[in-house]
């Protein structure tokens, strides 16, 4: 089992990794008769795929030896309705000034971004977009 949710009240589930007894609270946002104090499901979804790909990256920065340490990523979920559902996710990387790798490394890093489990799991028809902020080195 992964997972237990429980549903608490006034749009409020508690979310609880199994193994490690993590907690994740989720609210309705409040264009859905929510509060939006808390993530959304939705949100999660959007942002589950950002941790994903950053997952991924670090992965195969470890093997390359390069620091992910500080990549950030914006996460912005767009919703459609009839039927309400997520129409689009935009993510932006941003990689500190520090950040060091080849052009051979950034690629790859792209890459397997790209490839992360979520991404693949993500409805053809929700419109992803990324974009990665790497700066190339210069000839």
């Amino acid at each position: 089992m992964t997972s237990i949710v429980v549903y608490e009240e006034n749009l409020r589930t508690v979310c609880t990794h199994v193994k490690s007894d993590t907690r994740i609270e989720t609210d309705a946002p409040p264009d859905n008769q929510g509060k939006g104090e808390r993530f959304s499901p939705t949100d999660l979804v959007a942002t589950a795929l950002a941790s994903c790909m950053l997952t991924i990256m670090g992965i195969k920065a470890r093997d390359m030896n390069v620091n992910l340490k500080d990549v950030k990523v914006e996460v912005e979920k767009i919703m459609e309705s009839n039927p309400r559902r997520i129409g689009g996710i935009n993510l932006t990387f941003h990689f500190p000034d520090e950040f060091q790798a080849s052009d051979k490394e950034k690629t790859i890093l792209e890459r397997a971004a790209l490839s992360c489990p979520v991404f693949y799991s993500i409805h053809p028809d929700i419109k992803v977009n990324v974009s990665f902020n790497l700066k190339k080195e210069q000839a």
